[in-house]
């Protein structure tokens, strides 16, 4: 049934929950968010001890060959603890890019590096206008002594510093096409951008006649594109509602914990109410997300459209159960030292990422909302 995990995907949620959270409780989210690296020894662990990295990547480029549920649930044990590691942008963008392209041979020589976790990439499609669609892309490529060159500037690269490669969408005179770029290629500047989010980097990339290589066809980028960036929205909404829900649960604890009248205030209908909400909240964002990452397993029509709709859904809820959270706590929810803080940080960087719900709205009414499955 889908939406309804199997054995084998609830026994892979609980390895990947007690893994992130025995490393949370070992090391401060603050801690590893104030670091221009990563937790490169978690990282190694994930990639090539539990194989998370290569959990949905073919079995032919290096691997395990599952799929968007499986890694669906390892996104959702991910946003629960705000994990702060380029694997979204890795494996949700860099990797789902190279498949969609079709290019066999450049699949052959990136994805055993992203499923052993040796190579690091990302993508790099916004540019100054900030839009999601095929319209911002604007950045030139020509081909001009035998290469590709590239010329102009990304901006919200998702961990655009830590990456080794960078797939990018540019517009040849065919129209809107990928490349793959070495991230330290001569031309290539990298600049971490100051985000409200610490847990999730950024960065701007500028290119000046950089060589590129042509991932794919020319002209035909965006439809890789398109079916990366639904794969990408589905992902991130799963890592919201691990987010959503563990702002839930510190919510839950502290109403437990904390006293007022000799009673805890938990027990005060205003704070019921507030908890109430929030669990609904989580349980619909979670069957919209599992419910789109159940449909693109099994490749169907309307995967666009469930993907939009997981992501408007769960981006408000995760944003609702953040600002909830610090409204229980009161004033010690608004200090630094406290993890909601950080949830709603995360919450608002990833309700803009990928579109606003206001954007995927939109991209609903265009793909048909009628399609949606009853």
């Amino acid at each position: 049934m889908q939406g309804v995990l199997t054995e084998e995907q609830v026994y892979l949620r609980k390895t990947v929950g007690e893994l992130l959270k025995d490393r949370a409780a070992r090391s401060s989210v603050l801690e590893v968010a104030d670091r221009p690296d990563y937790d490169r020894e978690l990282w190694t662990l994930m990639a090539q001890q539990v194989g998370l990295h290569g959990l949905a990547i073919p079995e032919a480029y290096g691997g395990a060959g599952w799929g968007p549920v499986e890694l669906a649930v390892v996104f959702e044990e991910m946003g629960a603890v705000l994990l702060c590691a380029p694997f979204f942008a890795s494996v949700a963008l860099a990797a789902n890019a190279l498949l969609a392209s079709g290019d066999e041979p450049m699949c052959a020589e990136y994805l055993p590096g992203i499923a052993s976790g040796d190579r690091i990439g990302s993508l790099a499609l916004v540019e100054g206008s900030g839009s999601w669609g095929e319209e911002g892309v604007q950045l030139s490529a020509n081909w001009a002594g035998g290469s590709w060159q590239l010329t102009g500037r990304k901006t919200y690269v998702i961990d655009g510093c830590a990456a080794d490669f960078l797939v990018v969408a540019a517009r040849s005179e065919a129209g809107v096409s990928l490349f793959v770029v070495d991230a330290v290629a001569p031309g290539v500047n990298r600049e971490p951008l100051r985000t409200l989010d610490p847990t999730r980097k950024q960065a701007t990339v500028t290119f000046t006649n950089v060589s590129a290589r042509l991932l794919g066809e020319e002209g035909v980028g965006w439809h890789a594109l398109e079916r990366t960036l639904n794969l990408a929205a589905i992902y991130l909404a799963c890592e919201q509602v691990g987010g959503a829900a563990r702002s839930l649960e510190i919510a839950v604890d502290y109403a437990q914990s904390r006293r007022q009248f000799n009673r805890p205030i938990g027990s005060f209908q205003a704070i019921k109410h507030k908890c109430a909400d929030m669990l609904v909240a989580v349980e619909l964002a979670r069957s919209a997300a599992l419910f789109a990452a159940g449909a693109a397993a099994e490749s169907r029509h309307d995967v666009p459209v469930l993907a939009s709709l997981a992501k408007a859904v769960c981006s408000e809820s995760f944003v609702r159960c953040a600002a909830e959270t610090i409204q229980i706590h009161g004033g010690i929810g608004f200090t630094w030292e406290h993890p909601a803080q950080l949830y709603f940080k995360r919450a608002r960087s990833s309700e803009v990422l990928l579109g606003t719900p206001a954007y995927h709205r939109k991209l609903l009414a265009a793909r048909g909302a009628d399609k949606l499955p009853l």
